[in-house]
């Protein structure tokens, strides 16, 4: 389905990237007579961006495929052998760079085979090497017993969020919204997160961060925030990344 990019309005990165991904964009011309000029500069520097260009000569599903490797690339949070709970993971770029550093389709017979557990409200096609729960509300508890039975052991080792909200334009309130959403993962990390485990999140930078920061250093034993070069320059998105995870509800399951 067509989805119209604003800079004011664009109701989610996923969605963009799924349908820039699909190239299904409707060209009727009452959609073309109603794009505004932002909406023509968008879709023109994203078609141009070298990340997306990227994306597509690397089959990764979506550019943000290269923030993920990059944070990788720095701190090494993927290895052969980790079970990852991917959240928001629709289109499901994440969840491919994951399956290959984690071994998960077992492309690599001579390194340990993880696990890839994807979840998002929108639907995910399939990928090789990873478990897709789709549509599914990650912070719902139903979803959450799901999650646990389908992780071996019923831990994640590490937790990967590229949720954002639908976008208001009000950047206070999508932010606000946004750390709610990272709140709401971290509130279900003791159940599903193993001691010793990392957590990756999304963040728009604004006055709640240091609330959410606060929150992280508490519970993991380093934080960080990291902003990867596939982050826009102009943009406030950046990402905390936590690791050594040191607070466990209930047994600690292997």
């Amino acid at each position: 389905c067509l989805l119209v990019c604003s800079l004011f309005f664009l109701r989610s990165l996923k969605l963009v990237c799924a349908s820039l991904r699909r190239q299904r964009f409707h060209t009727s011309g009452s959609h073309s007579k109603g794009r505004t000029a932002a909406e023509h500069l968008w879709l023109t520097r994203h078609l141009r961006d070298p990340f997306v260009k990227a994306a597509k000569v690397e089959s990764y599903r979506c550019r943000s495929a290269f923030k993920l490797l990059e944070v990788n690339d720095r701190h090494q949070i993927l290895r052969p052998g980790l079970r990852v709970l991917d959240c928001g993971a629709a289109p499901g770029a994440w969840s491919q760079v994951a399956v290959r550093r984690v071994n998960a389709a077992g492309a690599d017979p001579s390194a340990p085979v993880g696990f890839v557990l994807g979840v998002d409200l929108l639907h995910i096609f399939p990928l090789e090497g990873a478990t897709f729960l789709s549509p599914a509300d990650v912070t719902d508890p139903r979803t959450i017993q799901r999650v646990r039975e389908l992780l071996p052991g019923g831990r994640a080792d590490v937790i990967l969020s590229d949720m954002a909200p639908n976008a208001t334009g009000i950047r206070s309130l999508d932010h606000d919204r946004l750390i709610s959403l990272c709140s709401s993962l971290l509130d279900v990390a003791p159940d599903v997160l193993h001691p010793g485990g990392t957590f990756l999140c999304k963040t728009w930078a604004g006055s709640q961060s240091l609330g959410l920061q606060k929150r992280l250093a508490e519970q993991f034993q380093n934080t960080r925030t990291v902003k990867p070069r596939a982050s826009r320059k102009e943009s406030s998105e950046v990402y905390l990344l936590a690791t050594q995870y040191q607070r466990a509800k209930g047994p600690v399951e292997d």
